[in-house]
């Protein structure tokens, strides 16, 4: 099942038998990924299910928005909801010495204000914000948005099958999925200063990533055995994969989290869009739930996870 393909050596799984029906195939998905998670821990996907049009539509509209004045991207500035716009030196990773070149826009679930999540008080529930001086950034983005989430429940039927679960594990505890989907913004990085990243390394918080990436390159991945840092270069047609530190601790690190970073050295904008398809709210979050006879996790939940997550690397959340 995994390929290769010239100068990659992280692999290439085709999603094509998720869509087929058939369990042999879906099994045949779910040990290729389990390899990959129990190997290099990031893997790419073709035939994943996105149309190319509507990758398209959503980057074009977010670089357009990208474009626009920093005082009217202003207007959609963040909220505690982790929604709108991030502004260029607001996230610190974990160990960086300092801050990301990235800026970042955010959504999430849209849901209304008379949401009965919502009128729970589940934190990181709510609307989207959206920019008035670009109509057309909304609709580009939702499309983008449910799209990449079919891909990513068809996904995790198939890591469910990996690690010996029933296909459907997953889906109950993502009825109101915290999907967040984030088109992101990297400035050409100026060589020489060590210290200085798109984004610096680190692990990403949720259960799994899937992250379209446009043709300038400088994703790269921390090589488990080695440690030396290898490419993950953009292949036409396919998303690259990998496992959360949410997934890592529900798994009991059978699926492990494994660093990564951005450097643009390009010389010219990267544009990419990342989803981190994580579960509901109130997910119950027990590596005994998957079969591990000595967690080494305590239970949690996904919200309370993800919000600690969140607390500990935006700016944004430590004002006022």
């Amino acid at each position: 099942m995994p390929e290769s393909a010239q100068g990659v050596t992280l692999p290439i799984i085709d999603l094509a038998p998720l869509t087929e029906g058939s369990q042999a195939g879906e099994a045949r998905v779910g040990a290729a990924i389990h390899a990959a998670c129990t190997g290099p821990g990031f893997f790419y996907v073709r035939n994943h299910g996105v149309p190319d049009a509507v990758i398209r539509g959503a980057a074009e509209a977010a670089r357009r928005f990208f474009h626009l004045p920093a005082e009217v991207k202003r207007n959609t500035r963040a909220n505690m909801l982790h929604r709108g716009w991030h502004a260029a030196g607001g996230a610190v990773m974990k160990g960086a010495k300092k801050p990301d070149l990235k800026e970042f826009y955010s959504m999430g679930l849209d849901l209304p204000a008379d949401h009965p999540a919502v009128l729970a008080g589940e934190k990181l529930r709510g609307p989207n914000q959206w920019p008035a001086e670009l109509p057309d950034l909304r609709p580009a983005m939702e499309a983008y948005f449910a799209a990449i989430g079919d891909t990513g429940a068809r996904l995790l039927c198939a890591v469910a099958v990996g690690l010996g679960l029933r296909r459907d594990f997953f889906a109950a505890h993502y009825r109101l999925p915290l999907q967040r989907t984030q088109a992101i913004f990297y400035p050409p990085q100026p060589p020489g200063d060590e210290d200085v990243f798109g984004l610096a390394a680190h692990t990403d918080f949720g259960c799994i990533t899937l992250l379209w990436q446009d043709d300038s390159g400088g994703l790269e991945v921390r090589e488990r055995q080695g440690g030396t840092w290898i490419p993950a270069p953009p292949i036409p047609g396919t998303l690259v994969v990998n496992v959360g530190d949410l997934l890592g601790r529900w798994s009991n690190d059978r699926f492990a989290s494994t660093p990564h970073r951005v450097r643009n050295l390009s010389g010219h904008e990267r544009m990419s869009i990342a989803t981190f398809y994580d579960p509901d709210f109130a997910a119950p979050i027990d590596p005994r739930a998957l079969g591990a006879a000595e967690p080494r996790y305590e239970p949690t939940t996904a919200g309370a996870h993800i919000l600690g997550c969140f607390d500990a690397a935006f700016a944004y959340r430590k004002q006022g």
